[in-house]
């Protein structure tokens, strides 16, 4: 892939999940809570995944591994910049702690318990309106 075909490739990649997160923000919460292979939702939260690799199980050098993880972070590097952009700066929250506490028996509720299973942090905008990004309160805290 040329690098005009990769930038073009981005850019269109950018716009469906840009078109995808506002389609998002304009709909209701789903009444039931699901999990399928696009995310997953409840009353209060709803999830998509954007962009995912392949399971690497037959790359025994990692190379495809490698590249696959460059990948997906310039498709999060240009999608993040994108959302800064709109919303003004993000609050990185570790996720890490999630998956600990459920393995010593404490409930996770959702998203949170999904988005542990996928990364150990994530990016998240406050909604103007609630008083997290004027008071730089961190969820969980």
């Amino acid at each position: 892939m040329t690098t005009s075909e990769s930038e073009a490739f981005s850019s269109a990649a950018l716009e469906e999940y840009l078109s995808l997160i506002d389609e998002l923000l304009a709909q209701p919460f789903p009444e039931t809570n699901f999990h399928d292979d696009t995310g997953c939702g409840g009353p209060e939260h709803r999830v998509r995944i954007l962009r995912a690799s392949q399971d690497f199980w037959d790359d025994d050098n990692g190379q495809a591994a490698r590249e696959a993880a460059a990948d997906l972070r310039a498709h999060l590097d240009a999608l993040i910049a994108t959302l800064t952009t709109r919303w003004g700066k993000s609050i990185i929250v570790d996720l890490w702690p999630y998956p600990r506490a459920g393995f010593e028996g404490e409930v996770v509720s959702e998203p949170i318990n999904f988005l542990s299973q996928l990364a150990g942090s994530m990016q998240a905008w406050p909604h103007r309106d609630s008083g997290l990004a004027r008071d730089h309160h961190r969820p969980g805290r």
